[in-house]
């Protein structure tokens, strides 16, 4: 996070500035904080999984949203637009903004070279203080490679790791979400460039 594009402000300022916006912030520590754009293999490969959820989720009481839905951390007074968010039942949102979700099951996030370490280090810290948070699912890039975080037992997260072919399952939601939908026809941008 590049403090060039950072600025102070409180949570109101933070809530009231993000309504009026065309372009997505985040509100971490007390810092407005400009999101940088996906290229297009992120947006695919969030875009997959998002479509692929959808199907499995079919007849579940579950929602699975993309990256224009806020997430809230209370306890931490993070604001955040994870890659996917699934929310499963009522959702919950923050008292003072319609708009942030406060309930999330599982949270996906599509790593870049340019947010990889913040994914998986600060960003990580703030997403298991979510009480709702069951799993958290970190898909890589450059390669067919998925890690999914699951709560077993607070504060205790277990690791399981799925590369080149094969599925994860996601124990929170009941479904296997299979590598061939994630990289679902990504060879199709290596051959563009």
């Amino acid at each position: 996070m590049d403090a060039a594009h950072q600025e102070l402000a409180t949570e109101d300022e933070y809530l009231a500035r993000e309504r009026g916006s065309e372009d997505k912030h985040e509100y971490v520590n007390g810092r407005i904080v400009a999101m940088a754009g996906a290229s297009t293999r992120h947006t695919l490969i969030a875009g997959n999984i998002q479509g692929a959820l959808r199907g499995l989720l079919r007849g579940k009481p579950c929602l699975a949203l993309g990256s224009d839905q806020r997430v809230h951390i209370a306890e931490t007074r993070l604001y955040t637009y994870p890659d996917v968010t699934v929310v499963c039942g009522p959702a919950k949102y923050h008292s003072r903004d319609p708009l942030s979700l406060t309930n999330p099951l599982l949270l996906v996030e599509v790593l870049s070279d340019s947010t990889e370490l913040y994914d998986r280090g600060a960003k990580f810290a703030h997403y298991r203080r979510l009480p709702s948070l069951q799993e958290i699912l970190l898909v890589a890039q450059a390669e067919r490679r998925v890690e999914l975080y699951r709560r077993i037992e607070h504060p205790e997260w277990l690791f399981t790791e799925r590369v080149g072919e094969g599925a994860v399952t996601l124990s929170s939601l009941g479904v296997d979400l299979s590598l061939a939908e994630i990289y679902d026809k990504v060879e199709l941008l290596d051959s563009a460039q």
